[in-house]
């Protein structure tokens, strides 16, 4: 099993597949990583050799990955929120950020509806 950017990639996938299990690389940048390293797409995570391994984790070193852009894009959003700017509020509230409606939908942003529930009578004293 390969370790690399304190990820274990998981074994018996083809690389190109593998490497998009490190936060911040996709299929794109993924075989543009393999192409640098001269490794074939379809070469399973099993088949690496040490060589190729070292090969990739210097190619890697070259992006920002994991704990790294996590953090950046942290400062990111709180730097948006001490500025009080119109994306910050949203960030904040927990609102759709990107223009999108919020009146209807929204509910993976918004969470779980809770309102009033049918048949159920206000209960006076």
């Amino acid at each position: 099993m390969a370790r690399i950017a304190g990820v274990d990639l998981p074994r018996n996938k083809r690389m190109v597949i593998a490497l998009t299990y490190i936060y911040g690389i996709g299929p794109t940048v993924s075989r543009e990583i393999l192409k640098k390293c001269e490794i074939s797409e379809s070469t399973r995570t099993d088949n690496l050799t040490e060589d190729e391994i070292n090969r990739l984790r210097i190619a890697i070193d070259q992006y920002q990955v994991e704990g790294d852009l996590r953090r950046f894009e942290a400062m990111n959003i709180k730097r948006l929120s001490e500025i009080n700017s119109y994306r910050g509020i949203r960030h904040r509230r927990g609102l759709p950020v990107r223009g999108q409606r919020s009146k209807t939908n929204a509910r993976t942003r918004r969470g779980k509806k809770s309102g009033p529930v049918a048949g159920k009578k206000k209960v006076t004293k």
